[in-house]
C-alpha cells in the first residue's frame, strides 16, 4: 500500500511540476490532467480501504464500500474532463492568433 501511495503521489508531484516550469500551455494543460489524475487515484485509493463489497443488502454483514465518495469521484471525473476540453478549445483559439504556443513569445506578441 505504500509503494502504491508513493507512485501516486509522484504523478501528482510530476503534474504539479510541469504546470510550474513548462513552458508551453499544451504542456501545462496534459500536466494539469495528470495531477488531476494522481489526486482521484489518490482518492479512489483512501476511499477503498473501508470495505471491497459493493453496498447490497445480505444476510450476512460485510464491510462494504461506501458509494457515496464513488458518486463524487465520477463527478469530478467529469468535471476534470470538462475543464481540459475547454481549456484545449481555448488553445486551439490561441493557436490561430500565435505562431507558438510558448508564454514567453505570447506575453512578447501581444505587449
Amino acid at each position: 500500500m505504500i509503494v502504491l501511495e508513493s507512485f501516486i503521489l509522484l504523478t501528482i508531484l510530476c503534474g504539479f511540476f510541469g504546470i510550474l516550469f513548462k513552458e508551453n500551455l499544451l504542456m501545462k494543460t496534459i500536466s494539469m490532467d495528470i495531477m488531476s489524475t494522481g489526486i482521484i487515484a489518490y482518492y479512489v485509493l483512501i476511499a477503498s480501504r473501508d470495505g471491497f463489497f459493493s453496498p447490497i443488502i445480505t444476510e450476512k454483514i460485510v464491510s462494504y464500500a461506501d458509494p457515496v465518495p464513488q458518486a463524487v469521484i465520477l463527478t469530478a471525473i467529469v468535471i476534470g474532463f470538462s475543464t481540459q476540453a475547454l481549456m484545449l478549445v481555448a488553445l486551439i483559439k490561441l493557436a490561430k492568433n500565435n505562431p507558438t504556443l510558448e508564454t514567453k513569445e505570447i506575453e512578447k506578441n501581444n505587449s
